[in-house]
């Protein structure tokens, strides 16, 4: 044994070595030496990769010789990326080793870059880090960042050195968001330092240093709460106001600027509505920065190749010599600022208002903002927030900014040319709809909207096809495969966003927008035939889902296109169209009318079937099942004639509590009220036989968080379990049936309610 340990020594220098030089290999400047390192490193077993890196990364002797500096700090980010490609497994397996071997560097002053680098990796390692494996080191390693903290801001004194310190403040604030409340005992060592550095921090090489500790000090806020961060929140709003002032007469790309305007938005949720006396103070630079137009040109080819990349600019070639260039830097500030204005027109409501017009005449036109998408987004973003605003002015101001937005926004879903920003478009355009009530869309704007949304839905069919024709030509392979994927999810994106902006006219107009749907009919239908993508059918069942909740009896009109689709959908392989069958024979229970009972009758067997599934239960599963387990409740409940109600409720019973999908578990609690106040004898039982089962249903669902104090139902429910305390000797029969956790939880909810 000891010869074969001695044999291997060399064995496994000689691997640490070679390890090392393949990293420095990672970071060569040579595209082919590069790629053949990193051939060789995705071949190395995960176990062996993770503690050659650990030993880099502490800095031990590989048998001759220390790593060098940029081996190093190539292990933390080498760390840093199998903290991200592995999340959360590789923080649960190696937590202890990662954290301490982060640290150990970071506190090292050998070399600025590697600690730099430690940092970071640290930063990523956190942000998928349960909470509960974090709190195991929190005391040590936040002590340690504090020791690091106060060297590093000698550091920056005596020598003007800051990039070490840069990162550390980085991984300060998110170790504070990721801890959240538990950073409060750390935060009296903390906050002066970091105060310190902004007031320190005035020159014109320091300004990403001060915009990284204001975006700190607001993350700790916001982490430790309002009670505690009042104590500052006074001498921290001025050193804001200090540095806002001086941003005014700042150049456009300052580092500050993007970090301020994120630091306001956490000061306003920390604060709520005390921030309302420093918003005209931040309104004014952020409406300014909102409204700045981009620098655009038409330059010869010839100029183009002079200017340097370093410029700011970009520029696309138009042909004949010529290109269209526009200057970029500040774009992202501009789209910053945008989403800030949303920011604050939904946090503050009230305190918004008198900014409320002048905001929306900046973000109408923003939606043809072409040079940034994420101008777009929060200009689509912001319209219902406007208009919640508007309306506390009253319905006829809110009928003038409904008016200014409406169309404009209507034409933007027509002819956004980007995914991603034509989804939040419609998401917004669907909030607006149900902000603003029946009657809000006038005949021109249905008549657009509904040759708008046939057009997306056709569209969608179409690319189906296409796609389907280009998997059978002759260059087609995996990487094809992937492209028409990925193609695919953005289209059945956009038709979750189609079943939103119906959902929004169904729940305000009811059976009223029917004759307008029925344009769309064919196409909703087709989705959900049996040769359709699940996607199809889960949202086509989706739609009709709607209809029956929103706009019954009436739907009834419409039973032979998804009488048959909903029934066999409950056997579907996936628990996405499982779902949505089994939510749409719940509503048909709860809305439908008698001309639903029949449907309800043969829904009962294929529910059940799937409830007592082996898999049922599976974290793949479990949201479909605890929709069948729902609309069981709902027929029991409100079509008691189509099913044997005392043979089936004892097994309803025995499927309780649910746990992932919260809203029918609010159905089924209340249903559960309904049975115990009315005494019912199968679900109280033979000499009240079942309360310690219903007892503990109550703890269950209090420990998931499925009862929500606001809710009325929890208030009968703790009523419930007062009553059976009346009764001490069946009070203590339902108690010693609970562990100490339910137990507790039944007394939250008494004292809660």
């Amino acid at each position: 044994m000891a010869a074969t340990a001695s044999a291997g020594v060399p064995a496994i220098v000689s691997e640490k070595q070679e390890f090392y030089q393949l990293l420095k290999n990672l970071i060569n400047p040579s595209c082919m030496v590069r790629r053949q390192a990193e051939e060789i490193y995705e071949n190395i077993p995960g176990l062996c990769k993770t503690t050659f890196l650990l030993d880099a990364v502490r800095n031990r002797r590989a048998g001759y010789e220390d790593p060098h500096p940029r081996v190093r700090a190539a292990a933390c980010t080498t760390l840093g990326q199998m903290a991200t490609d592995f999340a959360p497994n590789f923080q649960k397996k190696f937590h202890e080793t990662v954290i301490a071997a982060l640290l150990r560097t970071m506190e090292n002053q050998g070399n600025q870059r590697v600690q730099s680098h430690a940092a970071s990796a640290l930063i990523i390692f956190i942000e998928d880090c349960p909470k509960s494996l974090l709190v195991l080191y929190l005391d040590s390693m936040v002590k340690n960042l504090h020791s690091i903290l106060v060297i590093k801001l000698q550091e920056l004194i005596r020598n003007g050195t800051k990039l070490a310190l840069e990162q550390l403040i980085t991984t300060i604030a998110s170790v504070a968001d990721t801890i959240e409340e538990k950073f409060v005992p750390y935060y009296d060592i903390f906050m002066p330092s970091l105060k310190h550095i902004i007031e320190l921090a005035v020159q014109k090489d320091l300004k990403l240093l001060r915009g990284k500790t204001i975006e700190c000090i607001s993350h700790i806020g916001l982490a430790v709460g309002k009670e505690k961060f009042m104590q500052d929140a006074s001498n921290v709003m001025q050193l804001l106001l200090k540095t806002q002032t001086d941003l005014n007469n700042m150049e456009d790309d300052d580092p500050q600027t993007s970090y301020m305007v994120s630091a306001w938005a956490r000061m306003c949720k920390i604060l709520g509505k005390d921030f309302q006396q420093y918003l005209p103070l931040v309104i004014e630079p952020l409406i300014k920065t909102a409204s700045a137009k981009p620098d655009v040109a038409l330059l010869d080819t010839q100029d183009v190749e002079n200017m340097s990349d370093d410029d700011g600019w970009q520029f696309v070639n138009l042909g004949d010599q010529q290109s269209f260039g526009i200057k970029t830097s500040g774009l992202e500030a501009k789209a910053t600022a945008c989403q800030m204005l949303v920011y604050y027109a939904k946090e503050l409501r009230e305190g918004f208002v008198e900014y409320t017009e002048q905001v929306v005449k900046l973000m109408v036109p923003l939606l043809k903002f072409y040079f940034h998408d994420n101008v777009r987004v929060a200009a689509a973003e912001s319209m219902p927030f406007l208009l919640e605003c508007a309306r506390i002015c009253g319905p006829e101001y809110l009928a003038q900014m409904w008016q200014f937005i409406c169309d404009p926004l209507i034409k933007a879903i027509g002819t956004e040319p980007d995914t991603d920003v034509l989804s939040e478009i419609m998401n917004s355009f669907a909030k607006c709809i149900e902000v603003m009530g029946d009657g809000c869309l006038n005949d021109e704007h249905l008549e657009e909207l509904g040759g708008i949304l046939k057009a997306k839905l056709e569209g969608h069919f179409k690319n189906q096809e296409l796609r389907q024709v280009k998997r059978q030509e002759e260059n087609y392979d995996q990487q094809v495969e992937m492209s028409l994927q990925d193609e695919d999810e953005c289209d059945v994106y956009i038709l979750t966003k189609v079943s939103d902006i119906l959902h929004s006219l169904f729940s305000t107009y009811k059976e009223k927008i029917l004759p307008w749907f029925e344009q769309l009919l064919p196409l909703i239908v087709n989705l959900i035939c049996s040769s359709r993508p699940w996607p199809d059918r889960q949202w086509g069942l989706c739609i009709f889902d709607d209809i029956i909740e929103h706009c019954s009896p009436t739907s009834f009109k419409y039973v032979e296109y998804f009488r048959w689709p909903m029934l066999l959908n409950m056997r579907d392989n996936n628990p996405e169209v499982r779902q949505a069958a089994a939510y749409g024979l719940g509503v048909m229970a709860q809305f439908g009318g008698d001309d639903y009972r029949s449907l309800c009758s043969e829904a009962v067997p294929l529910l059940v079937k799937v409830i007592k599934c082996a898999n049922s239960k599976t974290k793949k599963n479990v949201i479909a099942t605890e929709n069948c387990i729902s609309a069981i409740g709902k027929i029991l409940k409100f079509k008691p004639n189509c099913v044997n109600v005392d043979e089936v409720l004892p097994h309803w019973l025995s499927w309780l509590p649910l746990h992932e999908d919260k809203e029918e578990a609010i159905q089924t609690f209340s249903f559960l009220c309904d049975l115990i106040e009315s005494n019912h004898p199968v679900v109280i039982g033979p000499n009240n036989s079942n309360l310690p089962k219903i007892i503990s249903i109550i703890a269950e669902g209090k420990i998931n968080e499925t009862i929500n104090y606001e809710d009325p139902c929890a208030k009968r429910l703790a009523n419930v379990v007062r009553q059976v305390q009346t009764s001490e000797d069946l009070w203590l029969e339902c108690v010693s049936q609970l562990d100490d956790e339910q137990q507790e939880a039944l007394q939250e909810l008494l004292n809660f309610t």
